[in-house]
Protein backbone atom coordinates (compact mmCIF):
# COMPACT_ATOMS: atom_id res chain seq x y z
CA UNK A 1 0.00 0.00 0.00
CA UNK A 2 2.89 2.39 0.63
CA UNK A 3 3.95 2.10 -3.00
CA UNK A 4 0.52 3.05 -4.34
CA UNK A 5 0.33 6.10 -2.08
CA UNK A 6 3.77 7.29 -3.14
CA UNK A 7 2.96 6.59 -6.81
CA UNK A 8 -0.23 8.58 -6.43
CA UNK A 9 1.74 11.45 -4.91
CA UNK A 10 4.36 11.26 -7.68
CA UNK A 11 1.76 11.29 -10.44
CA UNK A 12 -0.04 14.15 -8.73
CA UNK A 13 3.15 16.20 -8.60
CA UNK A 14 3.84 15.47 -12.28
CA UNK A 15 0.32 16.59 -13.25
CA UNK A 16 0.69 19.80 -11.22
CA UNK A 17 4.04 20.55 -12.90
CA UNK A 18 2.56 19.98 -16.35
CA UNK A 19 -0.41 22.22 -15.56
CA UNK A 20 1.82 25.00 -14.22
CA UNK A 21 4.07 24.81 -17.30
CA UNK A 22 0.93 24.90 -19.49
CA UNK A 23 1.89 21.59 -21.08
CA UNK A 24 -1.23 19.88 -19.73
CA UNK A 25 -4.57 21.60 -19.73
CA UNK A 26 -6.94 21.22 -16.81
CA UNK A 27 -9.48 19.40 -18.97
CA UNK A 28 -6.85 16.82 -19.94
CA UNK A 29 -5.94 16.29 -16.29
CA UNK A 30 -9.58 15.77 -15.34
CA UNK A 31 -10.09 13.28 -18.16
CA UNK A 32 -6.92 11.41 -17.12
CA UNK A 33 -8.12 11.27 -13.50
CA UNK A 34 -11.55 10.00 -14.51
CA UNK A 35 -9.90 7.38 -16.72
CA UNK A 36 -7.80 6.26 -13.76
CA UNK A 37 -10.88 5.84 -11.60
CA UNK A 38 -12.60 3.83 -14.33
CA UNK A 39 -9.55 1.56 -14.78
CA UNK A 40 -9.32 0.97 -11.03
CA UNK A 41 -12.81 -0.54 -11.07
CA UNK A 42 -12.25 -2.71 -14.15
CA UNK A 43 -10.82 -6.20 -14.48
CA UNK A 44 -7.53 -4.64 -15.58
CA UNK A 45 -6.90 -3.25 -12.10
CA UNK A 46 -5.41 -6.47 -10.65
CA UNK A 47 -2.84 -7.06 -13.44
CA UNK A 48 -1.82 -3.39 -13.38
CA UNK A 49 -1.36 -3.51 -9.60
CA UNK A 50 0.64 -6.75 -9.87
CA UNK A 51 2.87 -5.17 -12.52
CA UNK A 52 3.47 -2.07 -10.41
CA UNK A 53 4.28 -4.20 -7.35
CA UNK A 54 6.76 -6.29 -9.34
CA UNK A 55 8.30 -3.14 -10.79
CA UNK A 56 8.71 -1.69 -7.29
CA UNK A 57 10.37 -4.89 -6.06
CA UNK A 58 12.72 -4.90 -9.07
CA UNK A 59 13.70 -1.26 -8.56
CA UNK A 60 14.28 -1.77 -4.84
CA UNK A 61 16.44 -4.85 -5.47
CA UNK A 62 18.52 -3.01 -8.07
CA UNK A 63 18.88 0.06 -5.85
CA UNK A 64 20.11 -1.90 -2.82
Amino acid sequence: MAFSVSALFLFGVIVVIFIRNKQLKMSHAIIAALFGFMVSQSTAAKPIQDFLNQLAKTISSVAS
